[in-house]
C-alpha cells in the first residue's frame, strides 16, 4: 500500500481495521510513514500539544503481578512504600503544575483498586483542586466500579486513566493476577460515565509489532481520547530486567502506526522518552500530540516542564 495514499484517505474520513491488511507497516519507509503520520496529527488534533504531569499518590505493596512494575510486591525493587499522600501535598503540587502552564494533573495510585479511607481522601484531593485550580483532572485508581467513576465524576474528574498495557495476545505473558477482559470492561465503564478514556500501554516487553497493531486497534475500538506510550526503561529486580532497550527507529514507527489507526486521539509520549532523540522532539514530528512532563513533582518538575515548553515552541507547536 502507498503511504502517501493512505494518508490522503485517512484525512479524507477513511479508519483502518481488522479488516484491513496492516502488514504494510512493519517495513514500509519510516521518514515517510512519519512524514504522514504529522500530516494526520495536524489535521485532525492541530498545533496545540496537550501537557499532563501525575503525583503518585500510593506507592508500593500493589498485589498485581505485572512483570514490568517496581511497585508490584511478586518484584524486588527498591521503590518506596507509603499510603495515600496528604491532601495538601497534592494540592501544593497541583498549584506548581497550573504555575507552569500543564493542562491536566491527575492522582496515580499503587494497587488493584482504591478503596475505603483512601479512596474518600482521593475524592476529598479532587474536590479542593477543582475548587482552587483552573486544571483538567484525571484519576488512575485501578479497577474501580461504576459507582466510584460517579463519584470521581462528580468531585471534579474528567478524564481516567487506564492502561490495558500491550496486546490481547500477549497479556497473559505479562500479567496473571488480572485479564485482558477485566481492563476492557473497565473502558467501557468510564465511556458509560461520561469521562475520557486515557488507555495505552508499554512497548517493547516482548511483543512483536503485529501485537503493536493489534492494541492500537482494541483502543481504536474502545474510542480512546489519550493514548499514553511508554517504552520500555527496564527496572533491576523484576522479570524484565534484561528486556533489550528499543531503537529510537521501533519507537517512531509505533508512534506513526498508532496515529494512523487512532487519527483523532491525543497520542501521548509518556516513560522512555529518553530513549528518543532531544526528548521526543521526532516523535512529535511523527504523529505525537501529547506528552506526560514534569519529574513525578519533585523540584526537578518546573524545569523539566519548562524545557519542554521551549522545545515545543521552536518546534512551531503550541503549549
Amino acid at each position: 500500500m502507498d503511504v502517501l495514499k493512505l494518508t490522503e484517505e485517512i484525512i479524507e474520513g477513511k479508519r483502518l481495521t481488522r479488516e484491513d491488511d496492516l502488514g504494510f507497516f512493519l517495513d514500509c519507509d519510516l521518514e515517510d510513514l512519519s512524514k504522514g503520520a504529522d500530516r494526520i496529527r495536524e489535521k485532525f488534533v492541530g498545533a496545540h500539544v496537550d501537557l499532563c504531569s501525575i503525583i503518585n499518590g500510593r506507592s508500593g505493596k500493589c498485589p498485581e503481578d505485572c512483570k514490568y512494575c517496581a511497585q508490584s510486591a511478586h518484584n524486588h525493587t527498591d521503590c518506596e512504600v507509603y499510603d495515600f499522600l496528604p491532601g495538601e501535598t497534592i494540592l501544593e503540587a497541583c498549584k506548581l503544575n497550573e504555575k507552569e502552564g500543564v493542562h491536566r494533573f491527575s492522582i496515580v495510585t499503587a494497587g488493584r483498586v482504591l478503596n475505603g479511607k483512601e479512596f474518600e481522601q482521593a475524592l476529598d484531593a479532587y474536590k479542593t483542586m477543582s475548587k482552587e485550580c483552573d486544571i483538567a483532572l484525571c484519576a488512575s485508581h485501578g479497577f474501580v466500579s461504576a459507582e466510584q467513576l460517579h463519584q470521581l465524576h462528580e468531585a471534579g474528574v474528567t478524564s481516567y486513566h487506564h492502561n490495558i498495557e500491550t496486546s490481547r495476545r500477549h497479556f497473559p505473558n505479562i500479567c496473571t493476577t488480572h485479564t485482558f477482559e477485566q481492563k476492557l470492561a473497565t473502558l467501557k465503564m468510564v465511556k458509560a460515565e461520561g469521562l475520557k478514556v486515557c488507555s495505552g500501554g508499554i512497548i517493547g516487553m516482548g511483543e512483536d509489532m503485529e501485537d503493536r497493531i493489534d492494541m492500537a486497534l482494541t483502543l481504536s475500538e474502545y474510542e480512546a481520547d489519550s493514548i499514553p506510550i511508554n517504552a520500555l526503561m527496564p527496572i533491576p529486580g523484576t522479570p524484565l530486567e534484561n528486556q533489550p532497550r528499543l531503537t529510537e527507529d521501533e519507537i517512531l514507527r509505533t508512534i506513526a502506526i498508532f496515529r494512523y489507526i487512532n487519527p483523532t486521539a491525543q497520542i501521548r509520549l509518556a516513560a522512555g522518552r529518553a530513549l528518543l532523540t532531544n526528548d521526543g522532539e521526532k516523535a512529535f514530528a511523527g504523529g505525537a500530540s501529547a506528552t506526560i512532563t514534569g519529574n513525578m513533582l519533585t523540584t526537578a518538575a518546573a524545569a523539566t516542564i519548562q524545557k519542554d515548553r521551549r522545545m515545543l515552541t521552536e518546534m512551531g507547536r503550541e503549549v
